[in-house]
């Protein structure tokens, strides 16, 4: 499985022409949210109903990945797109989405996410609400947020149409969550254990402006979502897919 030559060459290059991509991103018609800046959301423009290409949110799809370092230490995180949905403080009715990570088979971290889709195809995160464990007992709720509560800010997790040089805010909660992204690529080649993609793989990099030694770079599959994540900065973690299994698109509803 750890034939990464192909990706590699793409950290290589974007840690080099980063700061590049950044100066020439491009304008949008609809400009995606950055930095602090509220946004007001109108719920009927939302749907629970997420088929943005990059990332299908469809319930009972579920996800499987294998996290390491190079300390050997081994997670693994299972993502579950529910059928149940939450309607955030601002409104919006969202997707949610589960997390649990385990490391030995002890629960070290769970996770609802919250998701919707606009009428654009822009996938929004809307806030979260994570717990971290220690033998088996909760420990801290640290980066939780939702949007319209206390100031924090939704933001984009996945654009309608991602270009190269693409920025946008993934969330913000002052001190809690400021997660910033860019389009680095849309046509890497990819191999995880769950499979060999060899094109048209979007490549982001991933900023949290809380810790800004960190960066991130992830790797999304047309038609399956995030297959692989790989810490270059601040840390040496590489998450891979190892499974997917598609849920049930539900039939078409009504924008709001």
């Amino acid at each position: 499985m750890r034939k990464v030559a192909p990706v590699a060459g793409a950290v290589a290059v974007a840690l080099g022409l980063g700061a590049v991509a950044l100066a020439a991103a491009p304008r949008s018609a609809a400009p995606l949210p950055q930095g602090s800046e509220p946004v007001t959301l109108d719920p009927a423009d939302f749907t629970t109903r997420i088929d943005n290409p990059y990332w299908p949110m469809r319930p009972g799809t579920r996800w499987i990945y294998v996290e390491t370092d190079r300390a050997g230490s081994r997670r693994r995180d299972v993502v579950t797109v529910t059928h149940r949905t939450k309607t955030v403080a601002d409104g919006v009715t969202a997707r949610v989405v589960r997390d649990v990570a385990t490391e030995d088979g002890t629960l070290v971290e769970a996770t609802d996410d919250w998701y919707a889709q606009d009428k654009d195809g822009n996938v929004w995160y809307l806030g979260e609400a994570t717990t971290e464990y220690e033998n088996g007992r909760p420990k801290s709720t640290a980066g939780s947020f939702e949007a319209g509560v206390n100031g924090a800010q939704p933001g984009i997790i996945m654009a309608a149409a991602p270009k190269p040089g693409l920025r946008y805010r993934q969330e913000y909660s002052k001190g809690q969550a400021e997660d910033a992204g860019v389009v680095m690529s849309v046509d890497e080649r990819v191999q995880v254990p769950y499979r060999f993609f060899p094109r048209r793989v979007l490549m982001t990099k991933d900023v949290n402006r809380l810790k800004a030694a960190d960066v991130e770079f992830k790797f999304y599959a047309r038609g399956v979502g995030p297959v692989l994540a790989i810490t270059v900065a601040g840390g040496s973690d590489r998450e891979d897919l190892v499974t997917v299994r598609r849920g049930r698109q539900p039939a078409p509803a009504a924008l709001g």
